[in-house]
């Protein structure tokens, strides 16, 4: 791993910092990630050699710039952002996000499945009743669920993502099974309301991290199922070629996130059109880098090129998500 500080991404200068505190320290402030930051600090920790002093001092010296740019508000504003939520939204509607908003809030027990391996949530939910395997996956983050869908035989699948594809909200009781399967992996009680969960964009969230050898036969067998909810699932699905639609400040914003290593096995299967779009939003000498380095890869095999093009649309999602780009095409929404 790079320990040169100029080269450092925020992930490395996050374990660096960590690493400086101490395991007491540093586990309190893990205590307050989410599992994926949790996973991507954790090896980047691990992965940490030939750190050297001056290279901590620079890092520290970061984070006290940021932090004394911040101010005191929003200390203790959890109360306010509760009562202004439900205020604006109603109880029923500011639930869900309130509990996703404040990490310290009553979320739901399914939220323990988020720091759980796919293959152990397969297992937890294998001999469940269907429904409850598809509210299960539905509200996992789509990447996993994905991965989870993947330790399912091809019939279990489609049926999970047509039933996720169907759902609008989840009645009290069907929690209350989930807290009786799940035991003391949940916390809390379950809800008194619907919980809004899954639907057709969720499906097609799930569907757009299948490897492709398993999403092709799972969409047909959709289709076969039903046209009409297949084509809806197709129109909502974000694929690598829809980043043609996405404008150039949003490209070049990606461009800073996406390492070259992964960008240029992605570019490999990808049109003449989608390659200019990433030439024309770099600099003259990185382009010329990027097209000297697509000339010389040579043969590689489609399964790598996939799954760079998967993780290049997974720092995508994850940007869109955070408000910094908007994704074109399908999937995206309408700019007006």
């Amino acid at each position: 791993m790079a320990t040169n500080e100029a080269q450092l991404s925020k992930v490395e200068k996050a374990a660096i910092f960590l690493l400086s505190l101490g395991e007491a320290d540093a586990a309190q402030i893990l205590r307050h990630m989410g599992p994926k930051e949790v996973q991507k600090v954790g090896t980047a920790m691990a992965q940490m050699r030939n750190v050297n002093r001056e290279q901590v001092e620079r890092v520290l010296g970061d984070f006290i710039e940021v932090v004394g740019d911040q101010t005191s508000l929003g200390v203790g504003a959890d109360g306010y952002i509760r009562k202004m939520l439900t205020q604006a939204l109603g109880e029923d509607k500011a639930s869900g996000l309130i509990d996703r908003i404040l990490l310290g809030g009553n979320t739901s027990g399914l939220d323990s499945l988020k720091w759980m391996e796919p293959r152990a949530v397969a297992d937890v939910i294998r001999y469940e009743h269907p429904q409850i395997q598809a509210i299960v996956v539905a509200y996992l983050d789509p990447d996993q669920a994905a991965e989870v869908l993947g330790h399912f035989d091809h019939k279990v699948r489609l049926d999970i993502v047509l039933r996720v594809s169907s759902l609008n909200t989840v009645q009290p009781a069907a929690l209350k099974e989930l807290n009786l399967i799940l035991e003391k992996q949940f916390s809390g009680s379950a809800s008194t309301t619907r919980t809004a969960l899954g639907g057709v964009k969720r499906a097609a969230d799930i569907m757009n991290y299948l490897d492709s050898s398993v999403e092709g036969p799972l969409m047909e067998a959709i289709r076969d199922a039903d046209q009409d909810l297949s084509g809806q699932i197709e129109d909502l699905m974000f694929v690598f070629d829809n980043l043609a639609d996405v404008d150039d400040r949003g490209i070049q914003a990606l461009l800073r996130e996406v390492s070259s290593d992964v960008l240029v096995l992605a570019l490999k299967g990808a049109d003449d059109g989608i390659k200019e779009k990433f030439f024309r939003n770099m600099s003259k000498r990185a382009a010329e880098l990027l097209r000297d380095d697509l000339e010389a890869k040579g043969p590689v095999r489609l399964s790598e090129v996939e799954g760079a093009q998967k993780e290049v649309l997974a720092v995508a999602r994850r940007m869109a998500d955070a408000g910094e780009i908007v994704l074109g095409g399908k999937g995206g929404e309408e700019m007006v």
